[in-house]
């Protein structure tokens, strides 16, 4: 008897399996915890469905702590896209030496991954009640951050500088291929029809660069937002911020309430998944000019 020939099977390409440590963590550090924490924002104590959680987010200090956190994010962004901007346009278009490149490009690379307890504790030494600078201030020119300039880097624009630290390396890391991606015979047309160099920037350049700024932007600010470890461990509980709430919710304690926690986090998700969103949106944009 003729036998039939067997299907054949299918096989996964060999170059698939170096990604599967890749899609394990995934799922596990990323995946996992972020359906853990929507469903439990939708839960009671017991397990049972609620809208409760999410209702309460309208209630005592919790609005107020978002709003906070929004405006720390809006700053930090709004002056890391500004100085990022700056620096890298002095970058390409060469108001400094073109060797300063390289070295800006790989400390940006490491500064906008630089957060967390580390950045706190740099800042604190460095601007804290006993930190270098608040001491040479101090004690050489008898200037008191605190009472002089009634700065704290306790406070709304303490925070704001810190996250700065990773803001600015991040633009610059963006922004730079965007403005390398400006034509030079888009300058030369304008100067030929006699175009200033001020008018060039404001009606080629800065309308061809606006969807990318914007989608930066966009990113800096769900950078801020989300970034937790750095606001616990640089402003503790003197902040009234998302993530010191959120943290005072889920840590344990008697008063607690960690599915109002959950709510809050899931809050959170949602405000830098529509930032991220306009990001990707606007990016997409800005790369049909640039192509």
């Amino acid at each position: 008897m003729k036998q039939e020939p067997h299907a054949p099977r299918l096989r996964l390409p060999l170059t698939w399996v170096g990604l599967l440590p890749f899609v394990i963590f995934v799922v596990m550090f990323l995946v996992l915890p972020t359906m853990h924490i929507v469903i439990g924002a939708f839960q009671t104590r017991d397990g049972a469905f609620t809208l409760q959680n999410i209702l309460d987010l309208n209630s005592g200090t919790i609005p107020s702590s978002y709003w906070i956190s929004v405006k720390i994010s809006v700053a930090s962004a709004a002056l890391g896209c500004l100085i990022g901007f700056g620096m890298a346009a002095a970058v390409v278009f060469g108001a400094v030496p073109r060797w300063f490149k390289s070295p800006l490009l790989t400390f940006s690379g490491v500064a906008s991954n630089f957060a967390g307890v580390p950045l706190a504790f740099a800042f604190l030494a460095t601007f804290g009640p006993v930190g270098l600078v608040t001491a040479l201030l101090r004690n050489n020119f008898g200037i008191v951050l605190q009472r002089d300039l009634g700065f704290s880097i306790l406070s709304f624009w303490g925070l704001t500088i810190t996250y700065l630290f990773f803001q600015i390396p991040l633009m610059i890391l963006i922004i730079t291929p965007a403005l390398e991606g400006l034509k030079r015979e888009w300058r030369e047309a304008a100067e030929v029809l006699g175009a200033t160099g001020l008018q060039y920037w404001r009606m080629v350049a800065l309308p061809i660069l606006f969807p990318s700024i914007l989608g930066t932007f966009a990113l800096l600010f769900a950078n801020a937002f989300g970034a937790v470890a750095t606001a616990i461990a640089l402003t503790g509980s003197s902040l009234n911020i998302v993530p010191i709430q959120l943290y005072a919710q889920i840590r344990g304690d008697v008063l607690g309430n960690p599915h109002l926690g959950y709510a809050m986090a899931f809050g959170m998700i949602v405000v830098t998944a529509i930032a991220n969103i306009a990001y990707i949106w606007l990016r997409v944009r800005a790369e049909r000019w640039l192509k």
